[in-house]
């Protein structure tokens, strides 16, 4: 039997309908946002905010800490194939069988992983042990909302609190087992709740860094911009910067043309300008697209194409940083 999907949340009861803008009853603004003024549920709302530190914390981080490496997939905007990268990167680390890897969907409202790894149509099971991953690989797990939604066009119409709540659940609840090597995060465009909460709720368990997606185009690095700045503020080590779609590679003879043509430099110029890491570019192949339609690894059907090429070079970009990062948190402590 699946799983209720965020349990966990309270139930207020309310005496009034809200208004306009209301930041629902179990959010952290509730009865103190500007919307609640005047609102006959306010003191009700007040009541409800927990007191006290977290008591899931310290079960958040003891399962988190059973994980080696925790990569957050973020990007300014929608539409630059973030959840196509997670997914291509979920196949590039799970490739490497002595890796154990899972992947979780944090875009709760566009929930696309489990079509890109082939586990559409699947559920999630529940046990004394917590939630059970869908595995698409014998070493390659995800989590999911699509696996609890009664069908695939379901949507997911929430405040910021309900969707809290199931990233709480996320992470605490989900039994990967005793040791997970890869924790890779897709997370929503741009910076919003739920990167507020996962940020906060894996602070404590330690986060290796983000890995941020774009296009080349300046349309798409003025948000990035953004994203950056929210990684520093939220003290978020960036991993590096990933150029996807520079390009177009014709699958015949393998000529490459740009279809999106950087006016200021793109992603690289960009990684200069503000000190991080360049990961590298990913050119365009129409065949990435039918890989991740049909939910198949795009190296195992593609190994010869140059995109192929490139993102393996990614992943082994990323995984370096990590190494890096490591590295002087050893001789840091």
């Amino acid at each position: 039997m699946a799983p209720s999907v965020v349990n966990d949340v309270s139930k207020t009861q309310l005496t009034a309908e809200e208004p306009e803008h209301c930041p629902g009853p179990e959010s952290e603004q509730a009865g103190k946002d500007d919307a609640c003024d005047g609102c006959a549920n306010q003191d009700i709302c007040s009541s409800q905010i927990p007191k006290g530190p977290d008591p899931d914390m310290p079960l958040i981080t003891k399962k988190l800490g059973m994980i080696d490496h925790k990569v957050l997939v973020l990007s300014g905007k929608g539409g630059v194939g973030k959840s196509t990268f997670t997914s291509m990167l979920s196949w590039a680390l799970a490739a490497d069988e002595d890796l154990e890897v899972g992947a979780m969907d944090l875009d709760i409202c566009g929930p696309s992983l489990p079509r890109m790894l082939g586990a559409e149509g699947e559920s999630v099971h529940q046990s004394n042990s917590g939630w059970s991953p869908v595995y698409v690989a014998d070493n390659l797990g995800m989590m999911s909302i699509s696996f609890m939604l009664p069908d695939e066009d379901s949507a997911v119409i929430w405040r910021g609190a309900k969707k809290n709540g199931l990233i709480k659940q996320f992470l605490k609840d989900v039994n990967w087992g005793e040791h997970l090597d890869y924790l890779v995060v897709d997370t929503p465009p741009g910076t919003s709740d739920e990167h507020l909460s996962v940020s906060t709720y894996m602070k404590e368990s330690g986060i290796d860094g983000a890995l941020i997606v774009t296009t080349p185009q300046e349309v798409s690095l003025l948000d990035v911009r953004k994203e950056i700045d929210f990684c520093r503020k939220a003290d978020i080590k960036i991993l590096g910067l990933v150029e996807n779609m520079s390009g177009f590679v014709c699958p015949n003879c393998k000529g490459e043309s740009k279809i999106f043509k950087p006016t200021t430099g793109g992603g690289e110029q960009l990684c200069k300008d503000l000190n991080i890491p360049f990961l590298g570019s990913v050119p365009l192949d129409p065949r990435i697209g039918q890989a991740c339609d049909a939910g198949v690894s795009f190296f195992e059907e593609y190994a010869d194409s140059p995109a192929a090429t490139a993102i393996l070079d990614v992943v082994d970009a990323l995984r370096d940083q990590i190494e890096i990062s490591l590295d002087k948190l050893k001789i840091s402590s």
